[in-house]
């Protein structure tokens, strides 16, 4: 039999490959992620085992957000020489299954983040591939037969209809209208699904089946370690037998929602083609962009694209569907960025924070272009949006940082591609930002007079990325001047001058820049010897957070800010570090050295960094169980990844190349441990177990800009944070 099913089109071959043999593919907790570019994903298990009510086929309505599933796993039937097995394998109460898909599972095969699965049975080898293509809305799963004799291959689904964040308590109300190659399967939604054979397949037989729906049971165990419903009935239904004659054959099933902007799939093979060549050429233009040519960098560059998507159901031209990544002349209006799949929309603070690390060190400088412009377009009385909302119905616009963020970034993508034609558009928009931030606008954000620094919070809110709130309790409170956001407002301030340089005109801040440097000078930098405050007994209001530790609290050497009141608050956390790796932030070397012992004796771990030393008597450990503890853990000790790229890029700019390399080992190897190539939101703080999405923009962003700060190989860096080749570097040109 001719193979149909090649792994990579010829000359095209994958930038990354990774095998998973049958004990180590059958772990639950690794998922595969697939996207489309509209919001839209296709999620499961290494083996195709669904474990949370995300899992399946899930579609965009109103691109990227309102999100709908439509199928939980395809129905898989194999039929040898009168004896069947159902290939499929869905979990029905904890470790029961129905379904033998994992007792014959052979291998699980990852190609530049596709995933390839074969199973073994009766001598028969069956191969499965997916593919979600871009703007589709589509989950095609291509299939080839390996036999000595006929075999018959039945298929069908696992279908649901509904939000994708809830689930059917009982079995869904869907109607099935069979029509030979196609089933149409309604119920509030509409789900196509299509068979389709090779071109030159001549011998297979395929032959309808009446639909017989029936109700399914299934476990999302993911979803009962977070305290959420764990059970769900779906409504299978067999729809097709495909006959294969002695030697084998292919065969592809196709489920798509049935929506007007969804680009219908023709031909499964082609597009399956199409795609492992878009994807080698991600890695390509990342290695060009980046100067660093290795796996981790094609693999992160892979993983990149899923977090770019287009707002609005306008078809992008084609540059989202072609064979390499956007380019000009592509219709890229209304990009944007899903903060973390499965359950994030999109963020501008995680917008911001991620575009370096996403586009421009991925060689996708229209795309960066493209997202500023999306957010600048929705700016509101000097604030970005934190988040347009997932039903599509509006944003909320309760950050103070995600405006400032924006400046840090276009003044990254201007360094790297020149564009001062979208400079000359961008600035006044920069500076209108600037200027109601000096005004004073929502959630009491403004510039004091008295000293240049920029406050914000008022009561009952949580405007930086430090932001749960429960109820009434903000969990990490922080109204003031925060440290990182003062870094940030320098920052603005700072970029607004020199690129207004670039346009030979003159800043309007710099009064502004040096009154604030110089208040964060004074009032940020504790005297020595001051301890930090330990909080009362049961201060958290709802029975978790405090505990009783030996010794003081560590004072931090950097506030991490300052209250409404003028007081410092030396709680170690993150954001010292986040604030000395910005380009404007005053720091003698000595204050610079010091803060960068106490990050690596208090928060440091090999996966990130802890979001509060575990000396304090606040540290919580444990992120895990129901949203509440969760929650009052998140910030309360809890690592994220992000962070660590910029305790990278401080050593890096200190000329200590060994050891940032060294920080990295640990979260570069996560990468295959439980988003296949993506890195984790969050991991907890004692067992360094993942937590949060699996998926997350500015996990994978800051580990590839951090990765390739450390390993540029165009010699040293001079010193002084953000300076020179350094600035070069967070904006991704390679010199």
């Amino acid at each position: 039999m001719t193979r149909l099913l090649s792994s990579a089109p010829p000359g095209s071959s994958p930038a990354c490959t990774r095998t998973y043999g049958p004990q180590a593919a059958r772990d639950p907790d690794l998922e595969v992620l697939l996207t489309d570019g509209l919001g839209g994903f296709a999620l499961s298990s290494l083996a195709g085992v669904p474990t949370r009510c995300y899992s399946g086929l899930v579609a965009s309505a109103a691109p990227p957000v309102s999100r709908f599933t439509h199928l939980v796993s395809p129905l898989e039937r194999l039929d040898v020489a009168g004896e069947h097995l159902d290939l499929h394998a869905l979990e029905v109460a904890p470790g029961v299954f129905e379904g033998r898909g994992l007792d014959v599972l052979g291998r699980v095969t990852v190609r530049d983040l596709l995933p390839e699965r074969e199973q073994l049975w009766r001598g028969v080898r069956v191969r499965r591939q997916v593919v979600m293509p871009p703007e589709s809305g589509a989950l095609a799963c291509l299939y080839e037969v390996q036999a000595r004799e006929s075999v018959t291959l039945t298929l069908g689904g696992f279908f649901v209809d509904r939000d994708m964040h809830a689930v059917h308590v009982g079995a869904p109300e869907l109607r099935f209208e069979a029509g030979g190659r196609q089933v149409v399967v309604r119920g509030e939604r509409g789900t196509r699904v299509t068979v389709h054979f090779p071109a030159e397949e001549g011998q297979t037989t395929l032959t309808p089946l009446p639909p017989r729906p029936f109700a399914q049971r299934v476990y999302y165990r993911s979803d009962e370690a977070r305290g959420e419903t764990p059970f769900e009935t779906t409504l299978g239904c067999a729809l097709w037998q495909v006959t294969f004659p002695p030697g084998g054959g292919a065969v592809a099933l196709v489920v798509q929602a049935a929506q007007p902007h969804a680009a219908e799939v023709q031909d499964p093979w082609a597009a399956l083609k199409r795609e492992q060549t878009r994807r080698r050429g991600l890695a390509e233009a990342a290695w060009a962009a980046s100067g660093v040519r290795d796996d981790l960098v094609a693999t992160l560059a892979v993983a990149a694209d899923a977090y770019l998507v287009r707002r609005g159901t306008g078809h992008s031209g084609t540059g989202h569907s072609g064979t390499g990544p956007p380019g000009k002349g592509d219709d890229l209006k209304g990009r944007s960025v899903i903060a973390g799949y499965p359950w994030f929309a999109d963020w501008g603070r995680d917008a911001m924070t991620a575009l370096a690390g996403l586009t421009l060190l991925t060689g996708r400088p229209d795309d960066a272009r493209a997202v500023l412009e999306t957010f600048l377009a929705h700016g509101r009385r000097g604030l970005l949006p934190n988040h347009f909302d997932e039903s599509g119905a509006g944003a909320g616009y309760n950050t103070v940082d995600a405006a400032l963020w924006l400046a840090v970034s276009l003044e990254r993508y201007v360094q790297a591609t020149d564009d001062l034609p979208f400079l000359r558009r961008a600035l006044p928009a920069l500076r209108d930002l600037l200027a109601a931030y000096g005004r004073g606008t929502d959630h009491g954000i403004g510039r004091d007079p008295q000293d240049g620094l920029l406050r914000c919070g008022e009561a009952g809110t949580a405007l930086t990325w430090m932001d749960v709130r429960i109820y009434d309790w903000v969990v990490t409170p922080r109204a003031g001047k925060p440290v990182e956001i003062q870094a940030l407002w320098l920052a603005a301030l700072g970029a607004e001058g020199r690129l207004a340089a670039r346009l030979g005109e003159v800043g309007n801040y710099a009064g502004w820049l040096e009154q604030a440097r110089a208040s964060f000078a004074a009032k940020f930098w504790p005297p020595p010897h001051v301890q930090a405050p330990s909080p009362p007994p049961h201060a958290t209001g709802l029975g978790v957070g405090t505990r009783s530790r030996p010794g003081a609290p560590p004072a931090a050497v950097l506030a991490d800010h300052l209250t409404p009141a003028g007081e410092a608050d030396l709680r170690v956390r993150p954001n010292a570090v986040i604030a000395l790796a910005l380009p404007d932030t005053p720091a003698e070397d000595a204050q610079l050295g010091a803060a960068l012992r106490q990050v690596e004796e208090e928060l440091l771990t090999s996966l990130g960094l802890h979001t509060l030393s575990p000396r304090d008597p606040r540290y919580l450990g444990n992120y895990g169980g129901p949203q509440l503890l969760r929650d009052a853990a998140y910030h309360q000790g809890t690592v994220w990844p992000w962070p660590l790229a910029s305790y990278t890029e401080l050593l890096v700019a200190r000329g200590e190349h060994e050891r940032a390399r060294a920080a990295l080992a640990g979260l570069s190897g996560h990468v295959w441990e439980a988003g296949i190539g993506h890195v984790s939101e969050v991991f907890s703080g004692d067992a360094r177990q993942p937590g949060g999405c699996p998926f997350q923009a500015w996990s994978v962003a800051e580990l590839l800009r951090a990765h390739v700060l450390a390993h540029r190989s165009a010699g040293p860096y001079p010193a002084g944070r953000g300076q020179s080749a350094g600035r070069d570097m967070q904006s991704g040109r390679a010199d």
